[in-house]
């Protein structure tokens, strides 16, 4: 009779000792290597500005059949990122310019959380614009425009080619942000 007891107190034992919740494990995300920051200026003397950009990103000429004089593409390979930067110049037409640009950076209040608006003044340069940050699942999570006011209007969207989700996407938006504001400082008009 003890062997009995030992038998059932062992399978009682080993019955309710191994339970155990099951907690699931949250969705995980690929690690992103990034690049050490280091730029170079570009100054192509075919456009009517300058600025800094990233090595590891290259300056092409916008081909887009839709494209404009001046207008150039910045891409970033490695993150699938590029910033479409679009050229006009200032002839009696500002203020349609200025509204164009936020509206198109408000296009995105349908999947933004928050739109965050930074005023952009460097008056040694003649430069001064605002920053549209863009939080959530936008398709373009960082926009902005530069001007003199009087003969130069260049306008910039950060792109990343893939769907957008904000928690997958966020390494890769803050490690391009500071490139953005970065070619945003250092931006010269040349005439």
């Amino acid at each position: 009779m003890p062997k009995i007891s030992y038998f059932f107190a062992l399978i009682l034992v080993l019955t309710f000792s191994c339970h155990q919740d099951y907690v699931p494990k949250p969705h995980g995300y690929f690690r992103i290597d990034f690049q050490k920051k280091t730029y170079h200026s570009f100054d192509s003397t075919a456009l009517p500005y300058k600025f800094d950009i990233p090595d590891y990103g290259k300056a092409l000429p916008d081909h887009d059949r839709l494209a404009e004089p001046y207008w150039i593409n910045l891409k970033v390979p490695a993150h699938k990122a590029e910033v479409h930067i679009s050229y006009k110049k200032v002839e009696k037409n500002l203020a349609k310019l200025l509204e164009d640009s936020r509206t198109l950076a408000y296009k995105h209040t349908i999947k933004a959380d928050a739109i965050n608006e930074r005023i952009f003044i460097n008056p040694e340069k003649k430069v001064y614009g605002t920053i549209y940050m863009i939080d959530g699942n936008a398709a373009s999570p960082l926009q902005f425009y530069l001007t003199d006011s009087t003969k130069n209007f260049l306008r910039g969207a950060l792109y990343i080619r893939e769907v957008p989700n904000i928690d997958s996407l966020r390494p890769v938006i803050d490690f391009l942000t500071p490139d953005v504001i970065r070619l945003i400082e250092t931006t010269e008009w040349k005439h």
